[in-house]
């Protein structure tokens, strides 16, 4: 199935930015060494709460092209109704572009870039 990456919706792209995080989340927890699914699942939440993601933006954001920019942007300013209570609807926002960005980047092929990025967004925990 085909994607046009220019006229998918933004809670679309969200969406499909989710299930990539998650899985590079997943991967690089595995290659880790991590193996007991309760410590898996802990460990998971330091990257995908959205105060997480939201740091995680703050580290990428510099580095991201125009085109990228826009991609974070659309997906920020969804209008969001239901904010977690672990979170800031700043921090919401920017988890859900972070999480468009990733979807955007996905249906366009953009597998290095999107590695590339993930690495970067996340350093410290290169060493998990």
């Amino acid at each position: 199935m085909e994607f046009d990456h220019r006229t998918a919706g933004t809670a679309s792209l969200a969406y499909l930015g989710d299930a990539v995080l998650e899985l590079l989340v997943r991967e690089r927890l595995v290659a880790a060494g991590y193996t007991a699914p309760k410590v898996l699942n802990a460990k998971a939440l330091h990257f995908v709460r959205a105060s997480a993601q939201a740091q995680a933006m703050e580290r990428i954001a510099p580095l991201l092209t125009e085109e990228e920019a826009g991609a974070f942007r659309r997906g920020r300013n969804i209008g969001h109704t239901n904010t977690p209570k672990s979170a800031t609807v700043a921090e919401y926002r920017s988890a859900t572009g972070m999480e468009a960005l990733f979807g955007y980047l996905h249906i366009k092929g953009e597998q290095a870039r999107i590695k590339e990025l993930f690495a970067l967004a996340y350093p410290q925990e290169a060493r998990t």
